[in-house]
């Protein structure tokens, strides 16, 4: 029979935990009014009501990530992105063709059509990148053409401010300090539920998050768990896809003759020396 707390214990963190509370934390049409007055506090006449997601799903094939679009009455689209902490300027293509797809669909909900001579009205983007690591020498602004096309004038740009860590008490600021404690209960706990119910107490007793936290607290653990190890399915991807590529250098190295089964098994590691055989063959016969 199988312990229920050791069983427990071993149910896995989602790796995608993160990701998770911060969409689900600005659901809250209350969250969501305070994020917007942090990026805008010279907006009085902001309300709940003036403020709609228009998050797209799924934008990219890669869904590990999330991406929170905001419209501001009918003249501003705020599209905030988080960056995790790992760094990485491709955040500037999801960028692109998030805001492409952002505005495709608003020209549909406002039924305004791209082939007629009328010019049609779109709200003003603001693009913010949400960074949950450390700054260090990082950037404020990302730009496209700097990172991609080394500062060249391109017919297509895309500019994103970067958020850090900054000490201001406001809601941004204590959603990367929740992560931050996260990534230090996952370094003391590994992805378990110990990690993830450390992070929830800390954070409480520390006032991050604390209203959110307290109130959803079930939610939230339940958000952040998973009885699937995802980050065992993204290694073994990873391997799928190594293996492949061995496999066609393989064959190549077959067909060029030069090298004895033998030696190829020295260079392509993944593959055993029966899957060789059967990948001669199949060159083989295909000659």
């Amino acid at each position: 029979m199988i312990d229920d707390t050791k069983q427990r214990q071993e149910v896995k963190a989602k790796r995608t935990a993160k990701n998770s509370v911060f969409l689900d934390l600005f659901q809250d049409k209350k969250n969501l009014l305070e994020l917007y007055k942090t990026l805008h506090p010279e907006d009085a006449d902001a309300t709940e009501d003036t403020l709609d997601i228009v998050t797209i799903d799924n934008v990219l094939t890669d869904n590990l990530y999330n991406d929170l679009g905001i419209m501001a009455g009918n003249n501003r689209l705020l599209l905030l992105l988080e960056a995790q902490s790992s760094w990485t300027v491709n955040i500037l293509i999801r960028i692109l063709l998030y805001l492409a797809q952002s505005y495709h669909e608003y020209f549909e909900r406002t039924s305004q059509s791209l082939y007629k001579s009328k010019k049609v009205k779109m709200p003003k983007p603001e693009l913010y990148v949400i960074y949950t690591g450390n700054k260090g020498r990082k950037p404020d602004t990302i730009s496209l053409s700097q990172e991609f096309f080394g500062g060249a004038d391109i017919d297509i740009e895309i500019k994103a401010k970067v958020i850090y860590e900054s000490g201001k008490d406001n809601i941004i600021n204590e959603y990367i300090v929740f992560c931050k404690v996260f990534n230090e209960q996952i370094k003391e706990h590994g992805m378990t539920k110990q990690a993830v119910t450390e992070t929830i107490r800390i954070c409480k007793d520390r006032n991050i998050l604390k209203q959110y936290l307290s109130s959803k607290e079930v939610e939230v653990v339940t958000i952040m768990m998973s009885l699937f190890d995802d980050e065992q399915i993204m290694r073994t991807y990873a391997k799928d896809i190594e293996k492949e590529t061995e496999r066609k250098t393989a064959k190549q190295m077959i067909r060029n003759g030069k090298m004895t089964l033998e030696e190829i098994a020295d260079c392509v590691s993944s593959l055993s020396f029966e899957e060789l055989k059967e990948l001669e063959a199949e060159v083989m016969q295909l000659a």
